[in-house]
C-alpha cells in the first residue's frame, strides 16, 4: 500500500528532487519550472486567483487519482467528504498551494498581506493560516454534470478562514455576492449596491482562494443551467466538472 501511494504521488506530482532520503515527500515538479501568476479580484478582498495552478498534464493525473478513490462509480454518487487523514494525493495538493503561495509572482501593493515568516516576501494568506499544521484537514469533491451547480452560500463557521478551491474539467462562472447587511462597498469614492453580482471565469487547472472578507461576507454560486453561463458574450460549453475543496475544521475546546 505504501508503495502504491508512492507511485501515486510520483504520476501526480512528479519524481522527487534530489536527496539522501528516497522517502521524503516529492516536490512538485510544475513549481521548479513555472512560477504561478496570481490574479486579485480588486472588488473583493481576500480573493485571489491562480489560473496556471496545474498543468494539462497534472490535471489528468490528478482527475485519475480522484476517480481511482471510487467514490463515484455509481450515477447517483456526485459528492464526497473526508475529514481528518486525508488520501495522500489531497495532502500532496495541500502542499502544493501553499508552495504556489509563497512562489506567487503577483501581489497587489494595495492590499494589506502578512509576510511569511521565512523572510520579507509577502504572501497571499495571513502567515496565521498560511503556517497552520495541517493547512487543511477537510476535503470535498463534487461531480457536477451539465446544467448542474451549487447555490449562493457562505461556508458554514466550522471552518477556519482560508478555503481553496481546484477546478478541473469544464470551465465555468463561479459568482460572489455581498452577503446582505455588510457594509456598503466604496470603489472610487462612490458607494455601489449591496447586491452586485462578481463574476470569475475558473478554468480547468485553476486555484481560488478565499480569506477574510470574501470567505466571511461574500456569498458564491455556480449557475449551469443553459444560457447562464456567459463569458464575454459567449456561451461556455458545458461538460463534467469536477471541484476540489480544502478547508480546515475549527478546533474545539
Amino acid at each position: 500500500m505504501e508503495e502504491n501511494h508512492k507511485e501515486l504521488f510520483r504520476e501526480v506530482f512528479g519524481e522527487s528532487s534530489d536527496s539522501e532520503d528516497n522517502d521524503s515527500q516529492p516536490e512538485l515538479k510544475q513549481s521548479r519550472y513555472l512560477i504561478p501568476s496570481w490574479e486579485q479580484i480588486k472588488e473583493i478582498n481576500g480573493l485571489w486567483l491562480c489560473r496556471d495552478f496545474l498543468s494539462p498534464q497534472h490535471q489528468s493525473s490528478l482527475i485519475s487519482a480522484v476517480l481511482n478513490e471510487g467514490w463515484f462509480t455509481e450515477d447517483s454518487h456526485n459528492q464526497a467528504m473526508r475529514f481528518g487523514h486525508l488520501p495522500a494525493w489531497a495532502t500532496e495538493l495541500s502542499n502544493s498551494i501553499r508552495e504556489a503561495v509563497l512562489l506567487g509572482d503577483h501581489v497587489s501593493e494595495s492590499t494589506d498581506l502578512a509576510s511569511s515568516n521565512q523572510g520579507t516576501k509577502p504572501c497571499l494568506l495571513p502567515s496565521n493560516l498560511l503556517w497552520r499544521e495541517p493547512l487543511f484537514d477537510q476535503l470535498i469533491v463534487n461531480v457536477y454534470h451539465p446544467g448542474e451547480g451549487i447555490c449562493a452560500h457562505v461556508d458554514l463557521m466550522r471552518f477556519e478562514d482560508g478555503i481553496a478551491i481546484v477546478s478541473l474539467e469544464s470551465s465555468c462562472v463561479m459568482h460572489f455576492t455581498r452577503v446582505e447587511g455588510g457594509s456598503d462597498i466604496v470603489e472610487h469614492g462612490e458607494r455601489l449596491p449591496l447586491i452586485r453580482k462578481i463574476p470569475v471565469l475558473l478554468t480547468p487547472g485553476s486555484l481560488v482562494l478565499m480569506s477574510g472578507e470574501a470567505r466571511y461576507i461574500w456569498k458564491h454560486e455556480i449557475n449551469r443551467k443553459p444560457g447562464i453561463q456567459i463569458w464575454e458574450g459567449q456561451e461556455l460549453i458545458q461538460d463534467r466538472r469536477i471541484s476540489i475543496t480544502l478547508r480546515k475544521l475549527c478546533q474545539v475546546d
